[in-house]
């Protein structure tokens, strides 16, 4: 017997011309994907390439549009006067931990920016984020020319190494007292535990200091510091502790200058063009303080050659849990372990 052809009907052939681009299709939508990861990313994607990636000087762009846009919310809920302040707990000194209205949509407007624009990043804020306030914040992922201009050249590294820290409303106490000048909104970027990336805003004076360490900075130091008799800024809550202690250590002609806010006290290290900052020589913190109050400012002094440190002269890690428990010592332009040898009975002392 003659073998059999085989003879598709006009419907077979089309179902199989079907099938054959249904497999095309497949096979072009995942280059597609892969691309779009790398466009997004940064980064390569699909099995044996590596891992994905985050251009920095993108992730710059997004943190200070985040602090601004957080910003503005802080600004119009303080003009309105609709704070709905309440305690969401106690401090470790026994003081109510505030929250307003103008922290919790300054913290949904950071956090969903820099969550569409960098979904795999881990993201710490210092608020909670609800499912039900989830909103889809376009970015346009354009970098601002200063960014470009300050910062000439990408910057890549892997996205799992990135922890990213949210202060939606520095100083809440000082916000609802209306001293408006302390409050700032924060975002920084670590990267392995490291501060990288820093951005402080002020709402109130439009104000925006950024910084890449090893990248470059849109603030600078100031000309001079006085380390012999300095002005040093503490916290407002505790400014007795610091005085009596830093009288000892540096003398009665030194100045303490009691402050609100993390943000605002390492901006008063720095060349700020804002006539409501403070100037001070040393910045320093005798208690338990939050990683998200502190993480920017570290960045921010770091790109400058500055040093934040614990009293004991230890660096900061980034990664695990949120607070740092060492206390705080700030200089920038100063011989900082000179000034950590300094501190020794502060740091005994001092500590609550």
């Amino acid at each position: 017997m003659a073998p059999m052809g085989i003879r598709l009907s006009p419907l077979g052939v089309a179902v199989f011309c079907l099938l054959g681009l249904g497999l095309l299709y497949h096979l072009y939508s995942g280059f597609l994907a892969g691309r779009w990861a790398l466009l997004v990313l940064g980064g390569a994607a699909g099995p044996g390439a590596a891992g994905p990636t985050v251009e920095l000087r993108q992730l710059l762009a997004v943190a200070v549009a985040a602090a601004v846009r957080g910003g503005d919310e802080v600004r119009r809920v303080r003009d309105s006067n609709a704070l709905h302040e309440e305690a969401k707990g106690k401090t470790r000194e026994g003081a109510d931990d505030k929250m307003t209205r103008g922290d919790l949509l300054s913290n949904r407007k950071m956090f969903f920016l820099l969550k569409t624009a960098f979904p795999r990043l881990q993201i710490n804020t210092e608020e909670r984020v609800d499912a039900a306030d989830q909103e889809t914040i376009v970015w346009d992922r354009k970098i601002p020319e200063d960014i470009l201009k300050k910062i000439t050249k990408p910057k890549k590294v892997p996205a799992e190494s990135v922890t990213v820290w949210i202060d939606p409303l520095d100083a809440t106490q000082e916000y609802t007292e209306n001293l408006r000048q302390y409050v700032t909104t924060m975002v920084c970027v670590a990267v392995n535990g490291k501060p990288v990336l820093g951005v402080i805003h002020k709402p109130f004076s439009a104000y925006t200091a950024w910084a890449m360490v090893d990248g470059g900075s849109n603030v600078q130091a100031r000309t001079s510091y006085n380390e012999k008799t300095p002005k040093i800024i503490v916290s407002r809550s505790h400014s007795g502790t610091v005085q009596q202690l830093a009288l000892r250590t540096f003398g009665n002609e030194t100045t303490i200058l009691p402050a609100g806010g993390a943000g605002y006290k390492v901006l008063s290290l720095l060349d700020v063009p804002d006539e409501n900052q403070e100037k001070a020589d040393i910045y320093i913190h005798v208690t338990y303080i939050k990683k998200w109050d502190i993480c920017a400012g570290n960045a921010l002094l770091k790109a400058l050659g500055g040093h934040m440190t614990t009293l004991s002269g230890e660096e900061i890690s980034y990664t695990g849990s949120d607070g740092n428990e060492g206390g705080l010592l700030a200089s920038i332009n100063m011989n900082h372990q000179a000034l950590v040898q300094k501190l020794p009975e502060l740091e005994k002392t001092g500590r609550k």
